[in-house]
């Protein structure tokens, strides 16, 4: 029977490789007997028949061969365990029984110790039942001797010891590390003549509060700029005089949506301003620096009297504009939100819309819903009687799903249905949870499958509600507006009772009614709920009223903040997202406007002033902004600056790299996601939440990310390393900051490059005509100078540095003098290293494609120039991950190219395939341990497959002496000669496949071991040789999949969405004709006239949307051992189960809700809430609305195209 020994390696400490194996064996002998049992147990009889033990490597027994009992591991373990695990367990004992026959001893192993025991004197039958029920056992036997292992694992040693050596030899002579060393003392001891080198200390509390300080001046910069628009607007608002009769043919302004075409029309180009365009590279956008922009959401009737007068009187913001851009150049997008919809902003620039259907509406952006009111706890009850039904449960149904995107982080929520009793829509919400948007998803995927049936009791609602709102119990809330959402076709009673308990007379609780669909019934009722409890009623009577009447309750919400005056005028600042311009992630910090004009009502004989909000400004700052303040090439590869909100998210963070630019959703990483979590990191952001300053050293998992470039916000591997944590808070602003240093960057070291005429030779090194002797140079894209733009060719971008180092010197002004001279001493290392150690090796000799170096001073030099062709690594060493693992790991890193099993087979150009293997150099300055480069290798795998069978040949000892697999002896222990029953791997520390003796898994290398054999990636992680640590991605990007989710609607009826409303091919379709019917019965009540026309897809909102992901890591533990395992699972079902181990990135299919409550973290809201005011008029409590597109027009409109097609 073939015998198949699976061995597997990769690195650990020294050189330092460790031996990881596995050993399947499968053969039957007559003289051994093991059996391995399920879930990693192994068990055994004693002379009583009772099961010994567990944990055995297996069974071992020998006919006549006599021992002294020896006690290890006693205990009737048969009680432990369950109804599954007896059944093998017994089924493993029968097999025994009928393989010992009449033997008369039993002998069994446990490590290395050997226990004897008599034949017991009970019938196996007897003792653990009839074996016919029980899963069978394998047909063959597994087995293995004491001296087969020992002698397998002396081999295995053995070669894990040859293949470190050589590797450690190789790299030594060729690589140049101790060379390196040596150029660095000498240059730090200097020579006479000159000492270029000077360690500096990092203070970390001196670092993390310079930089506080340097980010608390740029916002109060933008602070600044902020008063001085929102000052401006009201005072302008104030002065305006309302123009009933005006035009929009009269109003001249740039719409930035003119040049958007739609199928081909250009219907507003001809009223908008005809403006030019120049590319700023800081706006990544084409801007004009002397106009305005105005975006008008497509569901707002621009030629509205309300809409003109509003583009009158802020056209006089442009002004503004201009002179806070001139104060303060580093502006960036500055923009009114104003409260019907519109939006100027500056400069201006044309829109950007995905799919060229614009569904942007700015009151529902994350910074004019923060800026507008105070934070919410909201309970939104849905009535699911069984008058709710087809179309209405429908367009409750996305009225519920817009209402919970009015939400931020700041706010907390719960989502109950009901009818004769209420109950939470997700069960284990018992309570308001964060309106986050990971259970923002949870809500909607409930809410859509809600059906209605029963009777309507609104009773049982309110009683719901009140009571999720009121209760005094222990748990985190907003704790300021207190908000009930009802949304119901209609009903008689007012539940009057019910607020009279709960609600009156303070009405702490707000409520808001919605009358959905088309009906009949008495809408008093609803109205007279909302009134009476100082709310808003609002209908929805088709799908084109769904957004405006879910977003338009932010206007009662902020009439305490309008009222409460100037101490309400604070600047507060936004999560993390993504500009809609394409600036990328910014945040914006806001301000509200408010309406100073005064109402024509008297009170106490005197006028009161307007509780209406006009809107919200904003100033965006870019997260590369915040990050040029960080001394980020002072702190090395993986040394960096953090910053958290009050909610725990990150706002820098070098794992904050979000893998889509479109998704509407604020990017919302914690700090414990972005990090790898524990006990000590949930302190730290508990402290710097409290606004509170520390530092703490501790010991913690570290993720390693790709590159962006490739893998946008994918981690690969993990790592083990010692951390220094800095804290403190940033003054006037919500903020924290933290600072984290390694042990080896608590110096740095700085180069003094005063010798121009070394500066001069040490520049030509990196002329590219050195190139073809020396090797290619990449120069890490840093802002050395001002005048330096970066560019996307690096090449290019290293012959604008030099041309510009002939114009000006390092020591200029515009220049940072650190980084040009830390830059010009390390490409002058790695050219002595180049030209007097790497031209002097034959790489084809050793079986390397390429030699290369990196260092902290931002020089790459690759040998010889051919290979760079082929290198994809990031020019920006501090960014590379080769470089940041290689800091964090003693010895040898191996990394095989990135692949996923979906990749073509992996050849390269020339055909072969390179596996990096890098290593740190460390030097010691004045009794510090500093690590300022790394150098490395491109193996050629086909060169080193062959020598690594070579090094795993069937050699042991000096005594040259053979072994064999297993006790039959028909396998060879060689992974050379052997290679058609031995499979031998070199596995890296992240689980990667890095090496193979099998021709046919050289198209797999780079993948997890995991895909190309489970078996044996399970053996090793359920043996403790791997950890895994998994984490969630709550906004990665996937593709849209088809909904199983059915309402309780007709199916013979879709809700259109506006991406069919602005097809021509949906209107030649039945599904037009059915909705032209549901308008022609709308026609006949008035309210259809106030409803919107234009509406959103509640289906899908561009070609990708965020979802959860989980990510798993797999690394080393801290084990030495070696591994056997007797497991084999390809031929067999009943006697062994394997766990598929996911790959890096595996998108998960839903979340525990009960374990999502759980998981709640902890958080601060805002210190200020405007929640009342007793000048508040409460009742405008219901109206209806005309900013929108007549719903006649429109339907000409389209029908005069439908006219238009069918004639051509």
């Amino acid at each position: 029977m073939r015998t198949r020994v699976h061995v597997a390696s990769s690195h650990a400490s020294f050189t330092h490789l460790r031996l990881l194996s596995s050993l399947i064996f499968y053969t039957s002998d007559s003289n051994t007997v093991s059996y391995r049992v399920l879930s990693g147990y192994s068990a055994g009889l004693d002379n009583r028949g009772d099961i010994r033990a567990s944990g055995f490597e297996g069974f071992h027994m020998e006919n006549g061969e006599k021992g002294s009992r020896v006690s290890h591991g006693d205990g009737d373990f048969w009680r432990m365990l369950d109804r599954s695990a007896r059944a093998h367990v017994s089924t493993a004992l029968h097999s025994m029984c009928r393989v010992i026959g009449s033997r008369e001893d039993l002998f069994w192993m446990y490590e290395s110790v050997y226990c004897f025991h008599k034949r017991p004197q009970i019938s196996c039958s007897e003792r653990y039942g009839s074996p016919e029920s029980l899963p069978q056992p394998l047909n063959s036997t597994y087995c293995v001797t004491h001296a087969a292992k020992r002698a397998v694992n002396q081999v295995i040693m053995y070669w894990a010891r040859r293949i470190e050596q050589e590797i450690d030899r190789v790299l030594q002579h060729i690589s140049g590390a101790q060379q390196l060393k040596g150029t660095l003392h000498l240059f730090e001891r200097g020579d006479g003549r000159l000492s270029v080198l000077r360690l500096i200390r990092n203070n970390p509390r001196e670092i993390v509060e310079n930089v506080a300080s340097d980010i608390e001046r740029l916002l109060a910069k933008k602070r600044k700029a902020l008063e001085k628009l929102a000052g401006e607007a009201e005072r302008l608002q104030k002065e305006h005089r309302w123009q009933d009769g005006i035009k929009e043919e009269n109003m001249e302004y740039y719409n930035s949506k003119a040049e958007m075409d739609y199928d081909g029309e250009d219907i507003d180009s001809q009223m908008s301003l005809k403006l030019e365009f120049v590319y700023d590279p800081n706006f990544k956008n084409h801007v004009n620096y002397s106009h305005t922009a105005v975006q008008i959401p497509t569901d707002i009737y621009k030629g509205a009297p309300v809409i003109l007068n509003e583009l009158n009187w802020t056209q006089a913001l442009e002004r503004v504009f201009i002179e806070n851009s001139r104060d303060d150049p580093s502006l960036l997008w500055q923009a009114f939100g104003s409260a019907t919809g519109v939006t100027r902003y500056y400069p201006a620039a044309p829109w950007r819309a995905p799919d060229k259907i614009d569904l942007y509406d700015v009151r529902r952006r994350p910074w004019y819903i923060q800026g507008a009111s105070s934070p919410k706890d909201m309970v939104i009850l849905v009535d699911v009687s069984g008058s709710v039904s087809g179309l209405t449960l429908k367009l409750i149904k996305a009225s519920v799903t817009e209402m919970l995107d009015t939400l931020s982080d700041d706010d907390y929520v719960n989502v109950a249905r009901f009818s004769e009793k209420a109950e939470a829509v997700v069960p284990c919400f018992d309570h308001l949870v964060q309106a986050n948007v990971r259970n923002k998803k949870i809500f909607k995927e409930a809410v859509m499958q809600m059906q209605a049936k029963g009777t309507t009791d609104y009773k049982s609602g309110f009683h719901f509600a009140f009571n999720q709102l009121l209760n005094k119990t222990n748990v985190p809330r907003a704790n300021c507006n207190k908000i009930i959402m009802l949304f119901t076709d209609g009903g008689e009673d007012r539940a009057q009772d019910i607020f009279e308990q709960y609600n009156w007379p303070n009405k702490t609780v707000r409520v808001f009614t919605f009358s959905v669909g088309q009906h009949n019934y008495d809408v008093t009722p609803l109205q007279w709920i909302a009134c009476a409890n100082k709310g808003f009623y609002f209908e929805i009577r088709s799908i084109c009223a769904i957004r405006i009447n879910t977003q338009e309750y932010l206007d009662v919400l902020g009439r305490p903040m309008v009222l409460a005056g100037r101490s309400a005028k604070q600047v507060q600042w936004t999560n993390v997202y993504q500009d809609a311009l394409g600036l990328g992630l910014v945040v914006t910090g806001t301000m509200p406007v408010f309406n100073l004009t005064v109402t024509a009502t008297l009170r106490f004989d005197s006028m009161f002033l307007n509780q209406l909000i006009l809107g919200v400004m904003g100033v965006d700052v870019h997260l590369d902004e915040l990050k040029r303040l960080t001394p980020q090439y002072k702190l090395g590869a993986n040394g960096y600056i953090f910053a958290i909100d009050p909610n725990g998210y990150v706002l820098m963070h070098p794992n904050l790299r979000p893998e889509e630019e479109d998704l509407p959703e604020p990017v919302t990483l914690d700090f414990l996601d972005a990090e790898i979590e524990d006990l000590s990191k949930h302190e730290i952001r508990r402290q710097m939440i409290d606004g509170r300053s520390g530092d703490m050293t501790i010991r913690t998992l570290i993720k390693s990310m790709d590159e962006a470039s490739v893998c946008m916000c994918v981690s690969r591997y993990i790592d083990d390393a010692s951390r220094t944590y800095t804290w403190t808070p940033i003054n006037d602003t919500d903020y924290s900051l933290g600072l984290v240093l390694p042990p080896y960057s608590e110096h740095y070291i700085q180069a003094d490059l005063s010798d121009v005429m070394l500066q001069l030779q040490y520049l030509q090194s990196l002329l590219p005509n050195s190139f073809e002797s020396a090797g290619h140079v990449f120069l890490a894209p840093r802002e050395y100078c001002k005048r330096l733009q970066i560019a996307e060719n690096n090449t290019q971008f290293l012959v604008d540095f030099l041309s510009l180092m002939v114009e000006i010197s390092p020591e200029s002004d515009d220049c940072d003098q650190g980084l040009i001279h830390n830059l010009i001493l390390d490409s002058g290392i790695l050219w002595q290293l180049a030209t007097r150690v790497w031209q002097n090796k034959d790489l084809g000799t050793y079986g390397f494609l390429a030699l290369f170096a990196a260092t902290n001073g931002g020089v790459t030099r690759v040998y010889p120039n051919l290979a760079a062709e082929s290198w994809d690594e990031d020019p920006e060493p501090l960014n590379s991950n080769f470089y940041r693992r290689s800091l964090d790991n003693r010895g040898y890193i191996f990394r095989a190219p990135r692949r996923t099993s979906m990749d073509d087979p992996l050849i390269s150009e020339n055909g072969t395939v390179g596996i990096l293997v890098t290593t740190a150099v460390e030097v010691t300055f004045g009794g510090k341990t500093l690590k300022p480069a790394v150098v490395g290798v491109k193996l050629d795998l086909e060169a080193w497959v062959d020598k690594f069978k070579i090094l795993a040949t069937n050699v042991s000892d000096s005594r040259q002496t053979t072994h064999k697999c297993g006790p039959s002896g028909s396998c060879e222990m060689d992974c050379e000669m052997n290679s058609d029953d031995l499979l031998c791997y070199l596995i890296d520390d992240g689980g990667f496949l890095v090496m193979s003796n099998q021709r046919d898994h050289w198209k797999k290398v780079g993948l997890f071991l995991g895909e190309v054999d489970p078996y044996l990636m399970f053996a090793l992680f359920n043996n403790s040789i791997y950890a895994r640590q998994q984490s969630f991605q709550h906004h990665s990007s996937c593709q849209p999949t088809a909904s199983s989710h059915t309402g309780a609607g007709h199916r013979a009826f879709s809700v259109p969405s506006i991406a069919d409303f602005l097809s021509l091919a949906w209107w030649t379709s039945a599904a037009a004709w059915s909705v032209l019917q549901q308008f022609l019965y709308g026609f006949i009540y008035s309210s259809w006239f106030s409803s919107d026309v234009w509406a959103e897809s509640m289906e899908s909102r561009g070609t990708s949307s965020s979802c959860v992901t989980v990510h798993s890591q797999f690394y080393f533990t801290n084990t030495t051992k070696s591994l056997n395992v007797l497991q084999d699972c390809g031929n067999c079902s009943s006697s062994c189960e394997i766990e598929k181990l996911l790959p890096v990135r595996t998108k998960t299919q839903e979340e525990n809700p009960c374990e999502v409550l759980n998981s709640a973290r902890y958080r601060k809201g805002p210190d200020k809430c405007f929640d009342y005011n007793s000048e508040e008029n409460t009742s405008e409590c219901g109206s209806a609305h005309s900013l929108h597109q007549p719903i006649a027009l429109l339907l000409w409109i389209q029908l005069f195209w439908l006219y238009l097609t069918l004639r051509s």
